[in-house]
């Protein structure tokens, strides 16, 4: 990672992927990955959930030591938490555990108990948006594992596109995945996976914020159940 004096300009950023989002519409997620390894080097960095691990282990194989931010908020499952460390023992990567400004008892103490219960929003931004935020003002671009196929809100999910809020290039190398693509992805790479997706969980966050998923239902129905809350902040 470099510093923030050697970045290019939110400006020039966003004519990098204005163009790369044409060029790059019908490229592989190989492609992809190659494409931002080579246009942003130690500047690109890969966010990964400790979900699925698709986009994590596929950014090891392509560029092996990137640097993979993982927003350990307090208030994960304890099964994605183990994923995390077999993924930093195991894959060539940099796992980077970013960590809230509080901890659990400091925000309770400010805020009020299960802040995440009264106003899902500001435990977001605070537990995973400011902490993503902080991490990437040392890079210029940086990847998500969204797809399209996961939620109708993400169906339009381009694969390179300029992150305004950020000044940053973002990318989703995995946006025209199926479910099918990524489970033929774990099943021939022998992926680490969360084990909570296969105890009916499709879609994994903060556990106190996270349910079963019944047979039929949207992958993410599970996130923030019962509220009209879709995204946590970091994607849109």
């Amino acid at each position: 990672m470099t510093t923030a004096a050697a970045l290019r300009s939110p400006a020039e950023l966003e004519a990098i992927a204005t163009k790369a989002a044409v060029d790059l519409a019908d490229a592989s997620a190989e492609e992809i990955l190659r494409w931002a390894a080579d246009t942003f080097g130690a500047t690109f960095a890969v966010a990964g959930s400790m979900q699925d691990n698709v986009l994590v282990h596929l950014a090891g194989q392509v560029i092996p030591g990137v640097d993979v931010l993982f927003l350990d908020t307090g208030y994960h499952f304890i099964e994605t938490i183990g994923t995390a460390d077999a993924v930093e023992a195991v894959y060539p990567v940099t796992l980077r555990r970013l960590l809230p400004l509080q901890t659990v008892a400091e925000q309770d103490a400010e805020h009020g108990k299960d802040l995440f219960a009264r106003d899902p929003d500001l435990c977001c931004a605070l537990r995973k948006v400011a902490p993503l935020n902080k991490a990437l003002r040392g890079y210029e671009a940086w990847a998500t594992g969204m797809r399209r196929s996961e939620a109708v809100t993400r169906a339009n999910t381009p694969a390179v596109q300029f992150d305004a809020k950020r000044g940053k290039v973002r990318i989703a190398p995995l946006a025209a995945w199926s479910d099918d693509d990524v489970a033929h992805y774990i099943e021939n790479n022998n992926v680490l996976v969360n084990p909570l997706l296969s105890d009916e969980y499709p879609s994994i966050g903060c556990e106190p914020c996270t349910r079963r998923v019944l047979p039929g239902q949207d992958s993410r129905s599970g996130r923030w159940a019962g509220l009209t809350k879709t995204e946590c902040g970091i994607n849109t």
